[in-house]
C-alpha cells in the first residue's frame, strides 16, 4: 500500500482520543471495509501491534490487531468488538502506545478476556484470549470508549508520563523548525 494510504496518528492531547466511539451500523460498512486496510497498513508502519478508529480521528467502533506470530501477519479486525467475559486473574504487562509515543508502563489488567465482535461481512465472531492477545484487545477497546493505557496508572504515575511525551512532542516540533 503506498504511503500515501497511511492515515495520520492522533497523539495525546488530541480530543478524538478520549470521546466514546460509536458503533457501526450497516450503512458504515462500506467505509468500514475500506478504512480497515489503511489502518492495518499504518499500523504496520507505525509500527504497533494494534490500532482503534479513535487513534486515526475515525470515531466508529473498529479495531485492528496483528500480533505476527512467527513473523508472519496475521491481522484480526474487530468491528464493535465487547469484553462479554473476563476472569478474575489478573497480569500485569508493559503497554505502550501509537497515541503517546516512547511512553511505557506496567499496566494490570484481566488475564484472559473472551471477546465478540463482526468480521468486515457482518459475521459475529467470538473467541477467548489470553497473555498479550488478551492485553491488546483491552488496551484496543479502551481506546472506543476513550480511555488510554496512562488511565490504569495512578495519577502520579500518569501526570509524568504524560509531561514527559508533552516535552518530548515540544522538542520534535522545535526540531522540524
Amino acid at each position: 500500500m503506498p504511503d500515501s494510504d497511511l492515515l495520520p496518528i492522533l497523539f495525546v492531547p488530541a480530543p478524538q482520543l478520549r470521546a466514546k466511539a460509536r458503533p457501526v451500523g450497516p450503512a458504515d460498512m462500506d467505509a468500514v471495509r475500506a478504512l480497515a486496510p489503511r489502518m492495518l497498513a499504518t499500523m504496520y508502519k507505525a509500527p504497533g501491534i494494534g490500532l482503534a478508529a479513535p487513534q486515526i480521528g475515525s470515531l466508529l467502533r473498529l479495531v485492528v490487531i496483528d500480533l505476527q506470530p512467527d513473523e508472519v501477519p496475521s491481522p484480526l479486525v474487530m468491528v464493535n468488538p465487547e469484553i462479554v467475559a473476563a476472569s478474575a486473574e489478573h497480569a500485569v504487562r508493559e503497554e505502550g502506545c501509537l497515541s503517546l509515543p516512547n511512553q511505557y508502563a506496567d499496566v494490570e489488567r484481566p488475564a484472559e478476556v473472551k471477546v465478540r465482535w463482526l468480521d468486515l461481512e457482518g459475521r459475529r465472531q467470538e473467541m477467548s484470549a489470553d497473555g498479550l492477545l488478551a492485553t491488546c484487545i483491552q488496551h484496543e477497546i479502551d481506546h472506543l470508549n476513550g480511555v488510554l493505557f496512562v488511565d490504569h496508572l495512578s495519577a502520579l504515575k500518569r501526570n509524568m508520563l504524560l509531561r514527559k511525551l508533552a516535552k518530548e512532542l515540544k522538542q520534535q516540533a522545535r526540531d522540524k523548525e
